[in-house]
C-alpha cells in the first residue's frame, strides 16, 4: 500500500517554507505522493452544492487562498527527489488540453518522470460561467480532453478531431518523461466517473466511499471494462485513508486499493513531524 497526502496546496502550505517543509517531510518518511487541489476563482455566495460535506460547503472561506497546483507542484518538485507530484483534481475541462499536455509534461520532465494528472469534471457551476464553458457538457468535454492529452503526448506531429477540440497535425514539446505520458487518474465517487475511469483512467480515485460504496464503484468500473475490452486490473485504485486501522487498510488491499491519501496530520512543522512519525511507525510499519 502507498499513502499520499492531500489537500497538500492549502492553509499554510500556500507558503513556500511551509510547503517545502510538508513536501520534505512527507519524502523522508516514505509518503509516496503530493496531492493538490483546485479552484481558479470561487464566486462570492455560491449556491453549488460542495459533494463532499453534507453542508454543501467547501472547507475554509471563499477568500481562502488556493495557489494553481501545477505551479505548487512545481515549486516542490525542485525541492524534493523521489515523492510524486499529483494533482488531486485538476478541474480539467476547465482548462485546454494543449496547455494541459504541456503544462503536465514539463512537470514530469522537470521532476524525473514524478508527474501523475487526477481529473475530476467539477461541481462549481458558478465558477464555469466564469470562465465562459457550459457546464452541462464538462463530462464529454473531460472524456475528449483525456483522449487529447494522449494524442498531445505521443511521439510526432500528430492531429486531434473532436467535438469540442481539433487541430491538424502539430508538434507538442517536450514530452513526459513517463513512457506512454503523464498517468490520468480520474476522480469521482459516482456511478458516472467509475465509468469514466474504465475509459479514459490510468487510475480511478474514489474519495467518498462510505456504506461499502466502493465495492458499487469498483463493480460499476469493472463492467464498464468488460463492455469495451478492458482489464480492470490495469487501472490504479486511490482512495481515502481509514484512519490508522491497519485492518481497514489491509481490506482495502483485499478490494484492489493500491493508495490511500489523507490530509497533512498537523499545520506546524513539529505537528506535521510529530504526525508522519506516529503514522509511519503505527501503520506503514506494520503493512
Amino acid at each position: 500500500m502507498k499513502f499520499g497526502i492531500a489537500f497538500a496546496n492549502v492553509g499554510p502550505f500556500i507558503h513556500p517554507e511551509h510547503a517545502v517543509f510538508l513536501a520534505r517531510a512527507c519524502e523522508q518518511r516514505g509518503i509516496e505522493s503530493l496531492w493538490t487541489v483546485e479552484h481558479v476563482v470561487v464566486p462570492a455566495g455560491y449556491q453549488a452544492q460542495y459533494p463532499y460535506s453534507p453542508s454543501g460547503r467547501m472547507p475554509g472561506h471563499e477568500d481562502s487562498p488556493i495557489p494553481d497546483p501545477l505551479i505548487w507542484l512545481a515549486y516542490v518538485a525542485g525541492a524534493t527527489e523521489t515523492i510524486r507530484l499529483a494533482t488531486g483534481i485538476l478541474i480539467l475541462p476547465q482548462r485546454h488540453p494543449a496547455y494541459v499536455a504541456k503544462e503536465l509534461a514539463t512537470l514530469d520532465l522537470l521532476s524525473g518522470g514524478r508527474a501523475l494528472l487526477g481529473i475530476g469534471i467539477g461541481w462549481l457551476k458558478e465558477e464555469f460561467e466564469v470562465l465562459g464553458i457550459p457546464f452541462e457538457d464538462r463530462a464529454a468535454r473531460t472524456e475528449e480532453a483525456c483522449a487529447a492529452l494522449r494524442t498531445l503526448w505521443k511521439p510526432g506531429a500528430n492531429a486531434f478531431k473532436g467535438r469540442y477540440f481539433h487541430w491538424d497535425a502539430l508538434e507538442s514539446h517536450p514530452k513526459p518523461v513517463q513512457p506512454g505520458g503523464v498517468p490520468i487518474v480520474v476522480g469521482g465517487h459516482v456511478k458516472g466517473a467509475a465509468r469514466r475511469a474504465a475509459r479514459v483512467g490510468d487510475g480511478f480515485f474514489p474519495m467518498k466511499t462510505e456504506g461499502g460504496r466502493l465495492g458499487e464503484l469498483l463493480a460499476e468500473m469493472a463492467d464498464e471494462c468488460a463492455k469495451i475490452g478492458r482489464d480492470p486490473g490495469q487501472i490504479e485504485i486511490t482512495t481515502a485513508l481509514p484512519g490508522h486501522d491497519v485492518d481497514a487498510i489491509k481490506a482495502l488491499e483485499d478490494q484492489g486499493v493500491s493508495r490511500c491519501v489523507m490530509a497533512p496530520p498537523a499545520f506546524d512543522h513539529d505537528g506535521i513531524e510529530r504526525g508522519l512519525d506516529a503514522f509511519a511507525n503505527q501503520v506503514m510499519a506494520r503493512l
